[in-house]
């Protein structure tokens, strides 16, 4: 896979949330976009709303040079008792995610086809089969995913996951891939700043080393700057050891050649559960008002 500087990309700023479907605006996108064509090259995308696809706008229209990385968002196929925040649905539920789950494959398909010039590369979901999400898909489906889209588009087809599934249940699924796209977040699994580096390539190398003969990237890494303690130490959360763990991250990856998708771009206010300091809201590199932090201040005065 080509390097280049890559970041994780959704622009909902206060108030906007894509469950309610409250977009950015095409000058909020611009802004955004603009910002980040000063230091990266590659962006990933989640969906195929209308966030995706005025991203994809932006980029073509304003002549900006980004390679997208176009995902899927998929639903709940099967219940998973596992999920710790809870993944019980009804029968007409789960049906009714199937059929909405091959509507967003059609769209990721129309939409590669649509932008060949933007989309380099296409993932058929995001964390579907590990064992806590609550958007359980068996790995039979995403094989059929990721077969139908292969027979329709020209980019690169992967899927995008926690890197411990990729060490027992996807090799199905590597067989149909033409990559591997696999997490890694040192801070979720209680790790301090002095082994961050070394998890990660842990992380890493226990996927690479299992399937040699496949390109594997990684899809998000990154440290968040806040926590209320929920999954994360307070003490544990900060813009300095942001900054700290991005600037490891970045230099292994870039000695390395390992295409790798830092999560993620700007803070997004919608995430997580109502608390501010809810830790899923605070892993951007730029706050939500889209200053700087710590960690991009000597890029961005």
């Amino acid at each position: 896979m080509e390097y280049r500087n890559a970041i994780c990309y959704s622009g909902y700023r206060e108030g906007q949330n894509p469950r309610e479907g409250i977009y950015p605006s095409y000058n909020q996108v611009k802004e955004d976009l603009l910002i980040l064509s000063q230091n990266w090259s590659a962006l990933r995308l989640y969906d195929c709303s209308t966030h995706a696809r005025l991203v994809l706008d932006v980029i073509k229209n304003e002549g900006l040079d980004f390679k997208v990385m176009l995902g899927a968002d998929v639903g709940a196929e099967m219940n998973n008792p596992d999920c710790p925040w809870g993944a019980q649905f009804s029968e007409e539920t789960l049906a009714a995610n199937q059929e909405a789950n091959k509507q967003e494959i059609e769209r990721l398909i129309d939409l590669a086809n649509a932008y060949p010039d933007t989309v380099g590369y296409v993932s058929v979901g995001n964390e579907a089969s590990v064992e806590w999400t609550d958007h359980l898909i068996s790995v039979e489906k995403l094989v059929e995913h990721v077969k139908r889209v292969k027979s329709a588009i020209s980019q690169p087809v992967t899927f995008c996951e926690n890197y411990v599934p990729w060490t027992y249940k996807l090799d199905d699924l590597v067989e149909a891939l033409d990559f591997i796209s696999l997490h890694t977040y040192p801070v979720w699994e209680y790790k301090t700043i002095d082994d961050a580096l070394e998890y990660t390539k842990q992380n890493y190398f226990a996927v690479a080393d299992r399937y040699p003969g496949k390109p594997v990237i990684i899809t998000e890494a990154g440290w968040a700057t806040a926590s209320n303690g929920r999954g994360i130490d307070e003490w544990n959360a900060s813009e300095e050891l942001q900054a700290a763990y991005y600037e490891q991250l970045l230099n292994w990856t870039r000695e390395e050649k390992i295409l790798t998708f830092v999560f993620e771009a700007f803070d997004e206010p919608w995430k997580g559960d109502s608390h501010p300091q809810e830790p899923e809201k605070h892993w951007g590199l730029f706050k939500v008002d889209r200053t700087p932090k710590l960690v991009m201040q000597e890029l961005f005065d």
